[in-house]
């Protein structure tokens, strides 16, 4: 199969002058600049993409896909509300818990933090906290003959200088009042277990309990707050519910984990936009290299485009060779913008080079999602920049008067 005139021409002004072998600067220049444009697109993108990614599982890893509570801020009779929202459609698990917030204190040193109560047993089935317990374990939890036990972050542990087996006082801001005034209620609990989730919100303010002595510590009698609900669609979460609420009737409402994370999860995906499109600005300045190329080669070739047309050459076939030749810059920058991205995306995601203070982002390291979303659109993306910027070089080639270049020959 025989390739076309304008294809071997394009590639012979791609090359450097004379003996010299290789590429020209000029053509060189601007493959490195679409190159360096698609590889920054693609690294920044798959970074975004991660740091979605690992955010959303810290987040369901530590809070149930759909919570179900009361306006009233307390619930009787849950073995019935509890039965409602197992029979919605989607729901795989569901289990109570309590909610409050307390000061937790170990010597000299005090913290306030969110304790939270739950079922031990059916905690497992809800979300992921108990699979991230580093040192200890779930049993001190079921302890209720001796002092009770008490799950905390990794931070939390650090800021207390906490350890497995330490004991530790829970006190509530709100107590009885007494002759001596109001007194804060203060209970002993021993340290069960240190989970680390990984992300510093949770690690430093949250512990477990058992939800008896939750009910017990905030004098709630059998009531509870409410139920934490894992679904089999976690992007369905929104329209299960709806249907959560609806069979509980107008006292009680659902919030899926898109609802109690929507301002981050926004800022997020429009960071996201930010990024792409402040990013594709740089394959555009790589494409004003295209053009000043293509204009020099016409400027520098003109009499040999005089010959061609001279020979027959159609003006179409002229602008042809540069389109093709602008074509073969965009295409091999694209191509090796794509590699690079793709190399260090995943030296990133391999070794995790990059390490992020944990109390900033939440992380502490560089995460990095390679989506083919991402490395379908970007490499289109530049071509169609590329093969954009060729248009007005080439119509200046093809519209030259061949007479003008050859009359002084």
């Amino acid at each position: 199969m025989n390739l076309p005139y304008q294809f071997f021409i394009a590639l012979r002004y791609s090359r450097a002058k004379k003996k010299h072998k290789g590429i020209s600067i000029n053509t060189f220049i601007s493959i490195a600049g679409v190159a360096l444009g698609v590889m920054a697109l693609i690294i920044v993108l798959s970074v975004m993409g991660g740091f979605h990614e690992d955010l959303q599982k810290k987040i369901l890893g530590a809070n149930a896909h759909i919570v179900a509570l009361n306006f009233q801020g307390k619930m009787k009779d849950h073995d019935l509300i509890q039965a409602k929202i197992n029979a919605v459609p989607g729901v795989k698990h569901s289990s109570p818990f309590i909610f409050g917030q307390v000061m937790l204190s170990y010597g000299e040193r005090a913290y306030g933090i969110i304790v939270r109560g739950v079922d031990p047993d059916l905690e497992k089935s809800t979300t992921d906290i108990i699979r991230h317990i580093k040192e200890g374990g779930i049993s001190g939890l079921n302890n209720r003959t001796e002092i009770p036990g008490i799950i905390v972050g990794r931070e939390l542990a650090r800021n207390l200088g906490l350890l497995v087996g330490d004991e530790v006082r829970m006190l509530s801001p709100t107590g009885e009042i007494c002759p001596l005034g109001m007194m804060p209620r203060i209970k002993k609990f021993k340290v069960a277990g240190i989970f680390e989730i990984g992300m510093y919100e949770y690690d430093s303010n949250l512990a477990i309990i058992n939800i008896k002595d939750a009910q017990e510590f905030f004098r709630l009698g059998d009531e509870i707050t409410g139920f934490e609900i894992k679904v089999d669609d976690i992007f369905n979460a929104v329209k299960i519910a709806e249907d959560i609420g609806t069979a509980l009737g107008a006292s009680y409402y659902a919030r899926d984990w898109m609802q109690m994370n929507r301002n981050l999860f926004s800022a997020l995906k429009l960071e996201k936009l930010a990024m792409f499109i402040i990013l594709v600005l740089i394959v555009l300045v790589a494409s004003f290299n295209i053009i000043s190329n293509l204009i020099m080669i016409v400027i520098e070739k003109a009499r040999e485009i005089a010959i061609m047309r001279a020979m027959g050459a159609t003006s179409r076939g002229v602008m042809s060779i540069f389109m093709i030749h602008g074509l073969i810059i965009g295409v091999i920058g694209t191509l090796i913008g794509l590699a690079g991205g793709y190399i260090v995306c995943y030296l990133l995601k391999t070794y995790r080079f990059i390490s992020l203070p944990p109390d900033i982002y939440y992380l502490s390291y560089l995460p990095v999602k390679m989506s083919l979303f991402d490395f379908v659109a970007v490499p289109v993306t530049a071509v169609l920049i590329s093969f954009i910027a060729t248009l007005y070089p080439s119509w200046q080639a093809a519209r030259m008067n061949p007479v003008e270049p050859l009359r002084y020959e």
